[in-house]
């Protein structure tokens, strides 16, 4: 919805699959998020926001934390309202792959491809 500036967060409006371990359900999301090297002399982007899941109907607060390892690594930890999870990601040019690591200690993958 709005793209960050050097003063303003981001706004994500978004839907998904809701909840990881959730065995049906769709959420819809609203994120602020900014990243915080400027400030901070690091390079970390935190967000926050709310999502409502289907599956239980509930209204969750959720967010996270994302840090730059390298150009091309990233960890992320996320909190979905319930649960924290993991993220390594490792991208080059429009392909990312990443290593979930879930909540529970089940282990995912994901592969994303931007257009």
């Amino acid at each position: 919805m709005l793209q960050e500036t050097a003063r303003r967060p981001a706004l994500m409006l978004g839907t998904s699959t809701d909840r990881i371990g959730t065995p049906s359900g769709h959420a819809y999301y609203a994120t602020l998020s900014k990243n915080l090297e400027s400030f901070l002399h690091a390079p970390i982007a935190p967000y926050a926001g709310a999502a409502y899941g289907t599956f239980d109907d509930r209204l969750r607060f959720i967010g996270g934390v994302n840090l730059l390892v390298t150009e091309h690594l990233s960890a992320l930890v996320t909190y979905n309202g319930e649960h924290y999870n993991s993220i390594l990601s490792l991208s080059h040019g429009r392909y990312t792959g990443s290593l979930l690591f879930i909540s529970g200690g089940d282990i995912g993958a994901a592969w994303n491809v931007t257009w």
